[in-house]
């Protein structure tokens, strides 16, 4: 009997046909997959968004950064923010509220400018603006022309965007072209570094832009309208690099010095009248002398003068320098007032340059003291404003300071770094190490302390060798020393170096040298009391002078004139002028 089974062969190919359909589908799923990957990750986003400004109506770029304020006006009418220019442009440009007034000052120019006002002044003459500063809220902006003049800024407006592109002197700028193929297509910048993120705009093919940045494969740039993003660096070609123009220098002021030496200066004390020039011995080697003439009288900025043009006669017929003293009578109350507005401080630089002419000097010497930390700035800029106006005068511009210290109102009120960019000299009081009423006695200026000092000023304060000039005493303390109810007490009166030597001679006393002080010491007993004294002498002077020497100091200022014995002269002008 036949069978009635189906043939073997059909299932099969219906299993080999599902198996096939299977792994056919599945290879479409997986290339569906990985093309959908593919367009998440590799697919380059086609939307274009508009460049985000944070709200600024006018915004301001500065080596492609977008700033937190807006621009104000347009074309010859344009101003631009006062904090960006003190930001990036003059750290010193002041705008004071009291007189409503911006001040830049540079190393030959004073420049004050009223708020509303077409009326500027450079050096106390008038300048007529086209426009003002204006204020917007609370921000205050500065017309173009001035900030260009001033500053010597490259400003770019783009007239589609109204952005500003802003680049000071002396910055580098590097260019680049795009590229967009050989079919001459565009180059996408976006958003961020990145395919994905949205395009800002589209650059042609040899479309300048300016490249800021780097990130990878992405450049960040900015086209010259002030869109700025990132475009892939095989689209851009790096081209040029622009250096914008710096300002030619003003003529710089130089201050007189003397020739092939150095500065040996001593101030003259003068509190209530000049002294007897025919009473004053031979000084060989001075070539400066600095009367203590001029001093702030009120808070309204009035001038106290003691000043004589016999004495300026008898010390220029020596061939001496006069910078006659420039003080703030060390009150800091006073000195706070005077200070306090541009107009006070002008008021007062006018009449030293009216002091100056009248007597026929040669330089002012600054000597602020008792300053309260406040007032830091306000000095700082005073001297900013009068330098350029003494120097206009040809006269040459030093001042005081001391020490560094923790002490508010003797030493941390002094920008010495500032300062000493602005002024031609500056003294360095290295004196009173122990002053009168120190709780422990010692030298008036120890050796180390003095050297320590000059290292402090050159290193931490920046100043220049060139303009420190080293102070030395002529004076020296006896101190006394006593046990009262068991506690012991310190005293000391400041005396003539002369007066040591008669001490000295007269109660036959022998001086030894003092290894840590670098002087000449002395002890003795007088009525119970142990009296010791750092002595001031020919040893001491010729250390200092010797440190002038060894740190390349521009020179040496001694107070005072009087305090001194005859043969200190000799000694200072021999050590000076020896070579090793």
């Amino acid at each position: 009997m036949e069978s009635l089974s189906p043939p073997s062969g059909r299932p099969k190919r219906r299993y080999r046909f599902v198996i096939r359909l299977f792994v056919f589908l599945l290879i479409i799923g997986i290339a569906g997959l990985l093309s959908y990957y593919w367009f998440l990750m590799y697919y380059p986003n086609s939307e274009h968004v508009e460049p985000d400004y944070g709200g600024l109506q006018k915004p301001i770029y500065y080596r492609g950064e977008l700033l937190k304020q807006d621009a104000v006006g347009e074309k010859e009418s344009l101003k631009l923010p006062l904090d960006f220019i003190k930001d990036k442009a003059d750290p010193s440009i002041v705008y004071e509220n009291a007189s409503d007034s911006v001040i830049i000052t540079t190393k030959d120019k004073v420049v004050r400018m009223k708020t509303n006002v077409l009326t500027a002044t450079v050096n106390e003459k008038p300048l007529q603006l086209k426009f003002p500063i204006v204020k917007n809220g609370d921000d205050l902006y500065l017309p173009i022309e001035p900030v260009k003049q001033y500053y010597g800024l490259t400003i770019l407006e783009a007239a589609d965007t109204g952005n500003v592109i802003v680049h000071l002197q002396g910055d580098n700028v590097q260019w680049g072209k795009a590229e967009g193929g050989s079919k001459g297509g565009t180059a996408a910048v976006r958003k961020d570094p990145g395919i994905k993120s949205p395009i800002l705009a589209d650059l042609q093919s040899g479309e300048e832009v300016m490249i800021w940045s780097e990130n990878n494969q992405w450049y960040y740039i900015q086209r010259k309208d002030g869109t700025a993003g990132y475009a892939r660096k095989k689209d851009i070609v790096l081209d040029r690099v622009e250096t914008i123009p710096t300002q030619p220098e003003s003529k710089t002021f130089v201050p007189w010095k003397p020739i092939g030496g150095k500065i040996n200066m001593t101030w003259e004390h003068v509190t209530t009248r000049n002294p007897d020039t025919a009473k004053i011995g031979a000084m060989p080697g001075l070539n400066v002398i600095s009367p203590t003439w001029f001093h702030i009288l009120d808070g309204e900025g009035n001038l106290k003068n003691l000043a004589d043009a016999a004495y300026v006669k008898w010390a220029q017929s020596q061939n001496y320098q006069v910078w006659a003293l420039f003080s703030n009578g060390f009150d800091p109350k006073v000195t706070t007032e005077a200070l306090a507005t541009y107009d006070k401080r002008m008021k007062m630089i006018k009449q030293l340059l009216a002091f100056a002419q009248m007597y026929n000097l040669q330089g002012i010497n600054i000597d602020f003291e008792n300053v309260n930390l406040k007032d830091k700035a306000n000095l700082t800029q005073f001297v900013r404003e009068m330098t350029p106006l003494l120097h206009e005068q040809g006269l040459v511009v030093s001042m005081d300071v001391t020490t560094k210290s923790t002490s508010e109102n003797w030493s941390m009120f002094y920008d010495r770094p500032a300062l000493s960019e602005t002024i031609d000299y500056m003294m360095v009081m290295t004196y009173d190490e122990h002053w009168a009423a120190s709780p422990i006695a010692g030298s008036v200026a120890s050796l180390p302390w003095v050297e320590k000092s000059i290292i402090q000023l050159l290193n931490e304060e920046k100043v220049p060798a060139s303009k420190l000039v080293l102070g030395v005493p002529y004076y020296t303390r006896i101190w006394t020393e006593q046990t009262k109810n068991g506690k012991k007490e310190v005293s000391s009166r400041a005396v003539f170096m002369e007066t040591i030597d008669k001490l000295i001679k007269d109660k036959g006393l022998k001086p030894t040298f003092s290894q840590e002080s670098g002087q000449n010491y002395i002890e003795y007993t007088e009525d119970g009391k142990v009296m010791k004294v750092w002595i001031e002498d020919e040893t001491s002077m010729k250390a200092r002078i010797e440190l002038v020497k060894k740190y390349d100091l521009a020179g040496v200022a001694s107070w005072r004139r009087g305090y001194e014995t005859a043969n200190i002269w000799d000694v200072i002008k021999q050590t000076l002028e020896k070579r090793p």
